[in-house]
């Protein structure tokens, strides 16, 4: 049986900013854990996002989304850099090629369904991880967070075409490393 969450995105627009960042915060994280790869640095920077969405409380509520988006895809590249800047040298050899432990939350399945739901998403992280970050962001603000053309070109700050040209190539990657791995 599939477990289903409910439609990540919807046409009624949040009551407050406040309910608008409770209801997109699983899913920045779980964004942000799949481009930096360290809980702590995904916790972070989704924490830094929604500080920064404060500030625009006086934003038409259409416009948190696209908006929300900008501003942690910018955060996480904002880190992306401050760590490859960083003298690698420095950090115990165990610590740098570890990836942090995934926190898994879906309680509703069973545990073999759970462990399968488990190593199926630790695979496609791992499938996403090999793409280059412009495909990685168009095809998880596309498919796993599932923004319209339109609002993913925004968060992007690319046109639409640019978009669907990335996400056709991050599926075609995607497809052929997924295949490869079973």
């Amino acid at each position: 049986m599939l477990v289903t969450s409910p439609p990540l995105t919807s046409t009624a627009t949040p009551a407050s900013l406040e309910a608008f960042l409770a209801g997109v915060g699983p899913r920045a994280f779980r964004f942000a854990e799949a481009g930096l790869r360290q809980r702590e640095d995904a916790l972070d920077a989704v924490q830094d996002a929604m500080e920064r969405m404060l500030g625009y409380a006086d934003q038409p509520p259409e416009e948190w989304t696209p908006l929300f988006w900008s501003i942690l895809r910018r955060r996480i590249i904002d880190l992306q850099r401050r760590r490859s800047f960083r003298l690698k040298f420095w950090a115990p050899q165990d610590d740098q090629d570890q990836d942090s432990a995934i926190d898994w939350a879906d309680e509703a399945a069973g545990p073999a369904r759970q462990h399968e739901q488990q190593q199926d998403y630790a695979r496609l992280v791992r499938a996403l991880r090999q793409l280059p970050a412009r495909q990685r962001e168009a095809f998880s603000l596309r498919v796993l967070q599932e923004l319209d053309v339109a609002t993913t070109a925004r968060a992007m700050s690319c046109s639409e075409g640019s978009v669907k040209t990335h996400l056709s190539r991050a599926r075609d990657a995607l497809q052929k490393q997924l295949e490869a791995s079973r």
